[in-house]
């Protein structure tokens, strides 16, 4: 793997084919396994390193990062002085929310945190909170700075 700082275009994403079982089996079975409590924590910086490493440049390319990997359709929904919110949802979030193990979105909200960064130039975290009746995951980036 490269270790310099060049990033990736994003257009790789049209590259990468998987239909996400053996993904959602080592994230959602195996990493909690290995790091116990600490698989969120890890999830949550593999996101915001993850958003380090492709070319983001527009709100879009989120959106279009978030589609391409199976996460889900995210949408900006509220926007105020210090924070953001957004919207995860789709057929994969459906899915995925009724697994019968314990599923997190700890990555997603990593990557989105760090790629808000990226964009704003703005130190920001990102907290992320599952509606199971409704189907979706809000996201609420808050800037530090």
């Amino acid at each position: 793997m490269k270790t310099n700082k060049e990033t990736l275009p994003i257009e790789l994403l049209d590259q990468i084919q998987s239909r996400g079982a053996g993904y959602d089996l080592l994230r959602y079975v195996s990493l909690p396994d290995l790091f116990g409590n600490e698989a969120e924590a890890l999830l949550y910086f593999m996101g915001r390193n993850l958003a380090r490493k492709f070319e983001i440049n527009a709100l879009s390319d989120i959106i279009y990062f978030f589609e391409k990997v199976g996460w889900g359709r995210l949408e900006l929904f509220k926007e105020k002085n210090n924070q953001l919110e957004f919207h995860l949802l789709s057929d994969a979030v459906v899915q995925r929310l009724a697994m019968p193990v314990d599923v997190e979105f700890r990555l997603e909200a990593g990557f989105l945190a760090e790629a808000i960064t990226i964009l704003k130039g703005k130190e920001c975290e990102c907290i992320e909170e599952v509606r199971k009746k409704i189907h979706q995951v809000e996201f609420t980036i808050i800037f530090v700075e």
